[in-house]
């Protein structure tokens, strides 16, 4: 079974562009369910799968995982096995007609725009990596990126005099997405400090020269949000989330803020409405003289 889940990861990787960081966790989801099957996990155990044997495999992670969390596991079979019946493996999708468990709801975490202002203009260094670091931060929250898709950019992919950047988001599908001043300003000053680039160069590169990695900006994120004074536990994903409610509190609708964020689904986006309705009546609680609290 690991050979067959190997094949799987380079499917993701070269047909459907997903990032490391995704196919890491559909790998370890893999290995555990093969290590489920035991020795005799081989094509021929896979190709006798049934309904009943998922089901004593879901009752097993019900008792040690939170229900998103199986969920996700569930979800990494069920591709797993259509990458199979695709590949002639099998002849249909043993997990087909089990049922997701309900996801526990979750809001995502955003800053406000306070924050959002610290964050961009506090605590900046003036030499190359930290005019990187800012160009990065102003980008994530001006255009919304996924940090995949930001680690992924090269210096053809932007446009400084449009103010646009073009993306290769999930599945290998490419969008166009507008760039903020403040974050074009930003990028002008950290691509004119590093000097004259290859248009297929990195467009951020690591003190070594090299491609800078999701964890890399995770880390210096960290940084700047101590230096900005804010506390909170914020991830560069954080950011997008920011991007999204900050644009729907400003009036765009969600079917704009959809084609931004590169969503498959408007059902994705929908969620940044209740972030917008949380914080709607947190104000109204603050302001109104007969609110719902005292």
């Amino acid at each position: 079974m690991l050979s067959l889940i190997e094949r799987f990861d380079r499917y993701l990787d070269i047909e459907r562009n997903y990032s490391a960081h995704t196919r890491q966790a559909y790998g370890r989801d893999l290995r555990e369910f093969a290590a489920f099957l035991g020795e005799q996990g081989g094509v021929e155990r896979l190709q006798g799968l049934d309904n009943l044997q998922l089901r004593r495999y879901l009752a097993l992670l019900h008792k040690r995982n939170q229900r998103s969390t199986i969920a996700r596991k569930l979800s990494s079979l069920r591709s797993f096995f259509r990458f199979l019946v695709r590949e002639g493996v099998l002849k249909t999708n043993p997990a087909e007609g089990l049922a997701t468990p309900k996801r526990n709801s979750y809001l995502p975490k955003t800053l406000s725009a306070d924050e959002a202002h610290n964050l961009m203009e506090r605590g900046h260094r003036g030499d190359l990596l930290g005019l990187r670091d800012r160009a990065i931060v102003e980008l994530l929250y001006s255009s919304g990126l996924r940090v995949s898709e930001l680690t992924g950019l090269d210096v053809a992919d932007l446009d400084l005099r449009e103010g646009l950047v073009r993306v290769l988001g999930k599945g290998r599908k490419e969008r166009i997405v507008p760039v903020g001043r403040k974050a074009l300003t930003a990028l002008q000053d950290y691509l004119s400090a590093r000097g004259s680039a290859a248009d297929q160069s990195p467009l951020f590169l690591n003190a070594r020269n090299g491609r800078l990695t999701p964890r890399s900006i995770q880390r210096h994120l960290k940084t700047r949000l101590l230096k900005a004074g804010i506390l909170k536990d914020i991830s560069p994903h954080a950011l997008r989330h920011t991007f999204a409610t900050h644009l729907l509190d400003g009036g765009a609708d969600l079917r704009s803020i959809q084609e931004l964020l590169g969503h498959a689904s408007l059902s994705t986006t929908q969620k940044y409405t209740q972030v917008s309705v949380d914080q709607l009546m947190a104000v109204y609680d603050r302001a109104h003289p007969r609110s719902r609290k005292k």
